[in-house]
């Protein structure tokens, strides 16, 4: 079904990504889909899965309700999706991602002591971490 998910993987900000990392905005007064995957990995650190938080702030967007997401996520993953290494938050805003042995995730910003540590392939807890880098902004 869904093939988004990372296991001990570390997604690093974007090659051409300049400057300190920035919290991801609203914009006109309603979440964008960079704000809303932020609000869920940083406010919940290792409960989502990638899967999770496309798909949730996909149907978020779209006024799915609860008892139809299910289905809807069926449907949703049933066609190519694009993962994390697109998003904004890697590619714009200076966010790495973490996804920990068991798929879930947590961000820290560019930067930091946690991020220095997790791009050169260590975990938290001290395991090993596949490093990969967000997409470019630009080609």
């Amino acid at each position: 079904m869904e093939s988004v998910d990372y296991v001990a993987t570390f997604i690093a900000v974007a090659s051409d990504h300049t400057g300190p990392a920035r919290v991801p905005e609203p914009r006109a007064g309603r979440p964008t889909v960079a704000s809303a995957s932020f609000e869920l990995i940083h406010d919940e650190p290792y409960r989502h899965t990638s899967g999770d938080v496309i798909f949730n702030v996909w149907a978020d967007r779209q006024g799915i309700p609860a008892d139809e997401r299910p289905d809807a996520r069926h449907a949703f993953y049933s066609i190519g999706r694009p993962c994390l290494r697109a998003s904004d938050l890697g590619k714009s805003y200076g966010w790495g991602v973490h996804a920990d042995a068991d798929a879930r995730l947590a961000v820290y910003p560019v930067g930091s002591a946690e991020y220095e540590r997790l791009a050169a392939g260590v975990a938290p807890d001290g395991s090993p971490v596949t490093v990969v880098q967000a997409m470019r902004k630009r080609r």
